[in-house]
């Protein structure tokens, strides 16, 4: 079977799955000091249902954006068409594959895969499975967590890949 990959930072890829990224500044984007409180159990901007319609539309996932010690989450809601390319999707196996800087989380549908959904280095390449067998029309919320470091002297940047 034919091996497709789309770019979900340009435009046109996004236009085939239906998708927009979407910033969300913070650990629990919205709430002060961007959601950092001692012993928080989880945040909600992980979850499909997620309301992120206030975020901000992200155009360039690869742009550098950070000030000091920076948590942001970045998401889109991609529908798998039925074809990309002439090439038929149904029952093909789904990835979604990137790299962030420093540390990141891979949410597919509300949930992590601990092993491979967990990204943690500079610039190290993580593919995560979103469906096993694709269903042409199905939903799939992706959220990624992006943290950078070191946590006690951060430099540079957050970013996707």
């Amino acid at each position: 079977m034919p091996r497709i990959a789309l770019d979900l930072n340009k435009e046109a890829d996004r236009q085939k799955v239906k998708g927009q990224w979407r910033l969300g500044p913070g650990l629990v984007p919205g709430e002060p000091n961007e959601g950092l409180v001692a012993q928080i159990l989880n945040t909600p901007a992980r979850l499909a249902e997620y309301d992120d319609s206030k975020w901000e539309i992200c155009n360039n996932i690869r742009q550098s954006i950070s000030k000091g010690f920076t948590f942001a989450w970045y998401r889109i809601a991609v529908t798998l068409p039925a074809e990309i390319d002439g090439v038929a999707l149904t029952d093909s196996r789904v990835y979604f594959e990137t790299n962030v800087d420093n540390y990141g989380e891979i949410w597919v549908n509300g949930k992590i895969d601990r092993a491979t959904g967990v990204i943690i280095g500079i610039n190290t390449q993580y593919r995560v499975e979103v469906m096993n067998k694709a269903v042409p029309g199905s939903k799939h919320i992706i959220a990624c967590l992006v943290v950078n470091g070191p946590l006690a002297e951060p430099v540079g940047g957050i970013f996707m890949r």
